[in-house]
């Protein structure tokens, strides 16, 4: 057994529901710290973060991961139990295997093969940790980040090691991601009596034309790098329950993923002045997620064309698709930022699982990243 699938099948056994650790970030400093690694904890609320570096010198190499999982969901579905690894044909089944318990297993085996190597290597490596990414990410590498800036320890390199691969163990690099924005609006009405309308104002009718609107506006036409940005409604609640009552206000909840072409301001100026043109009574809460962030060029992406060539034998695709990731609280600080991990297919599903070939492959491109950029 390799030392990747054994450290994976460890992980996996620990049951780290989001915002819970399980002890897991115990078991990584446990190997990291008998290769050199400090080992510090930067707690904040329900949330463990763990910051385990190797060296002070610049330039600064991190591997960043979250070592939360989403819930199993029905456990009758599952052909295995999610929290028993089990391998079956070739793959490794269990919560967290490929999001991203599969990724840390991987990044983690390779520092120490690559500090078993190159004792005395350039620069320093660090792993940072977190169990608050599935969830609300409050308290989780936001407040690490904060902390290091405070401190002016300043992140060059950073790879984050979430399923980024499409058909084959990276083909696909993250070198960027678009932004969040989340909205509640409310548009308020007058309650009545479905047999008096004259007497009512209903906010269902009111807000019909101006939701068109809003999903039909070409917000901007993406670029070389992002997609255009879409507003995509999620939620729409009104209404007693009563079938001859005329709600009093209506809530719709959107979100628009955005890319680099425009800001949150532009997208909250563009939204009131489409709501102001149709004259009722609205209010709305909205929630930025994360800003668009993107690496286009740099020593971390030349690097890792070079470790995916040269282990795999194809050059990978550089891409901005899927969802947000903890890379966004990372780039603003002015650090490259990529993500590399898993195959994609299967992650938050149930029978979540990860190729053991593709577990050895991974680590491979790792060590090969670390032996470019610091050896």
């Amino acid at each position: 057994m390799s030392e990747t699938l054994a450290l994976l099948e460890e992980l996996i056994r620990r049951e780290s529901v989001t915002p819970v650790d399980g002890g897991c970030q115990d078991l990584l400093a446990q190997r990291l710290s008998k290769i050199g690694f400090s080992d510090e904890r930067l707690n904040f609320a329900d949330t463990q973060n763990l910051w385990l570096r190797r060296g002070q010198q610049t330039p600064l190499f991190v591997f960043l991961g979250h070592t939360d999982v989403v819930p199993t969901g029905p456990l009758a579905a599952w052909d295995s139990p999610p929290f028993e690894p089990t391998i079956r044909d070739g793959q490794l089944y269990g919560r967290g295997a490929a999001d991203m318990k599969g990724g840390i297993a991987a990044f983690i085996t390779a520092v120490e093969r690559f500090v078993a190597e190159h004792p005395d290597h350039q620069g320093s490596i660090a792993v940072m940790m977190t169990s608050d990414e599935e969830g609300i990410a409050t308290h989780g590498v936001v407040k690490v980040v904060e902390v290091l800036e405070q401190r002016q320890e300043k992140i060059d390199w950073c790879l984050v090691g979430e399923p980024s691969s499409d058909k084959k163990i990276g083909d696909v690099i993250r070198v960027g991601r678009r932004g969040s924005l989340c909205a509640k609006l409310t548009v308020f009405g007058i309650q009545g009596h479905v047999a008096y309308p004259e007497l009512a104002e209903n906010p269902i009718h009111t807000l019909a034309p101006a939701l068109k609107a809003l999903t039909e506006e070409v917000w901007d036409h993406g670029n070389a790098f992002f997609p255009p940005t879409r507003l995509q409604v999620s939620n729409i609640n009104g209404g007693t329950g009563a079938e001859n009552i005329i709600p009093g206000l209506v809530e719709v909840q959107f979100n628009l993923r955005f890319s680099t072409e425009l800001d949150e301001a532009i997208i909250k100026a563009r939204t009131h002045a489409i709501l102001d043109q149709y004259g009722f009574k609205y209010a709305v809460e909205w929630r930025l997620s994360g800003n668009p962030f993107l690496t286009s060029q740099g020593a971390l992406i030349d690097a890792t064309h070079a470790a995916i060539q040269s282990v795999c034998g194809f050059e990978t695709l550089d891409d901005t698709g899927g969802g947000t990731s903890d890379g966004r609280f990372i780039a603003p600080t002015g650090a490259q930022v990529i993500e590399l991990g898993p195959l994609n297919a299967s992650i938050h599903k149930v029978n979540e699982h990860i190729g053991l070939d593709d577990l050895e492959t991974l680590t491979q491109i790792y060590q090969q990243i670390l032996v470019n950029l610091l050896a």
